[in-house]
């Protein structure tokens, strides 16, 4: 490459925005944070005098660069978005002004964006259970690719065309899934209305399969997830490690609730990839005794009345004081359709799933793409001229 590169301390192109604010009792005042995983800055609401121990806290103006000193190697970086200007944080969020004619804050919040990166940062930090901060003079310290404007310009441009078509999909994606969360709540209130009410325990039966702990082997086991959002897997124990935990083999096709979570919906069916998996007590697993699809009541469960249903048979507080009542649940009435309209409602539903989760795997295959290009372009392992032509 023709162009000259540098690295240089992020510090030599940056200074740090100390504009502090004294809280003064009876007004309120906007506050904003940075969240992990590079989803960036966001309003925290209004603060008072009454809501915060902090006496004075520092403004934020649009263009700043700035980061969490707690989270870094998660993420937590961002540019101060218009909407969120004159904002203010904590000393933990330090805010730094860029030197427009050496760098864009743009192409510095891509820099950090780097899976490889906040890996380095991660490293570099000290501390106990991973608490320690990232302060300002490691930031300061930090040396950061200094390429010439025009080719931060024309960086930050390919990976916008890329966030424009992510962004793009994303919106198609939700949208593909309100459709099918839309169409599953009309048809499951019209069996409601029409169809004959059965005991759940006459449409699914426990099942349970009893593992003989061996001391010597390991075993992996399977975790349900809230809000409908799947099975799973964990780390593999030893038998040594369960002890006297009493586990449970799970098969594919089985329904499986967390009986700990129940109440927020974490029901799903085990897939075909899970093979050789248990579970324990926690996760107990269900099979439908009428010779009917099990993907019926995983759907049934994931409807705003089958959430309800899970969670007035889950008693008591919130978080692990509220558990399944599996006798109660299984006594209760739920409408069942006849099984020509079950194997109906399961393949709209299915085919519906399957083009959420199509454009999902585009957009997470995008966002690879994204990385890796980024990657290569700051690492000079590519030209930029021939990033341009990749997403053109």
């Amino acid at each position: 490459m023709s162009e000259e590169w540098r690295f240089v301390p992020a510090g030599s192109v940056t200074k740090q925005r100390r504009e502090k604010v004294r809280l003064q009792p009876g007004i309120e005042y906007r506050a904003m944070g940075v969240r992990w995983h590079g989803k960036g800055a966001y309003s925290r609401g209004t603060i008072t005098t009454e809501t915060v121990k902090a006496k004075t806290l520092y403004r934020a103006r649009a263009g700043d660069f700035v980061f969490n000193r707690i989270d870094t190697q998660k993420g937590a970086f961002d540019v101060v978005p218009h909407g969120l200007d004159g904002s203010l944080t904590t000393n933990e969020f330090p805010l730094y002004e860029v030197d427009r004619k050496q760098i864009d804050a743009r192409f510095l919040l891509l820099y950090f964006q780097q899976a490889e990166v906040r890996r380095q940062i991660g490293l570099a930090r000290a501390g106990s259970e991973g608490r320690a901060r990232w302060k300002e003079a490691d930031f300061e310290a930090w040396a950061v690719p200094l390429p010439p404007p025009a080719a931060q310009a024309r960086i930050i441009e390919v990976v916008a065309a890329i966030d424009t078509h992510i962004a793009a999909l994303d919106a198609e994606a939700d949208a593909l899934n309100a459709l099918l969360n839309g169409h599953k709540e009309a048809r499951f209130s019209a069996f409601k209305a029409s169809s004959p009410l059965k005991r759940l325990g006459d449409v699914m039966n426990e099942v349970k399969r009893p593992v003989d702990v061996d001391a010597t082997s390991d075993y992996r086991q399977i975790g349900v997830r809230s809000h409908g959002r799947g099975v799973f897997s964990k780390d593999a124990v030893s038998g040594k490690d369960l002890g006297s935990k009493k586990v449970y083999w799970v098969e594919p096709g089985d329904l499986v609730i967390n009986i700990v979570f129940a109440w927020e919906g974490a029901v799903a069916v085990i897939p075909p990839e899970i093979v050789g998996y248990c579970g324990s007590h926690r996760f107990p697993t269900y099979r439908r005794p009428d010779g009917g699809d099990v993907e019926f009541l995983r759907f049934m469960f994931s409807t705003n009345s089958g959430v309800g249903l899970l969670a007035a048979c889950s008693p008591g507080g919130a978080g692990r004081n509220r558990t399944l009542n599996r006798r109660i649940l299984l006594a209760s009435e739920v409408a069942i359709p006849s099984p020509e309209e079950q194997a109906k409602v399961v393949a709209e539903l299915h085919s519906m799933e399957a083009a959420v989760a199509a454009t999902r795997a585009e957009v997470e295959s995008l966002r690879s793409t994204r990385a890796a290009l980024l990657s290569a372009m700051l690492n000079r392992e590519i030209e930029i001229s021939q990033a341009e032509r990749t997403v053109t």
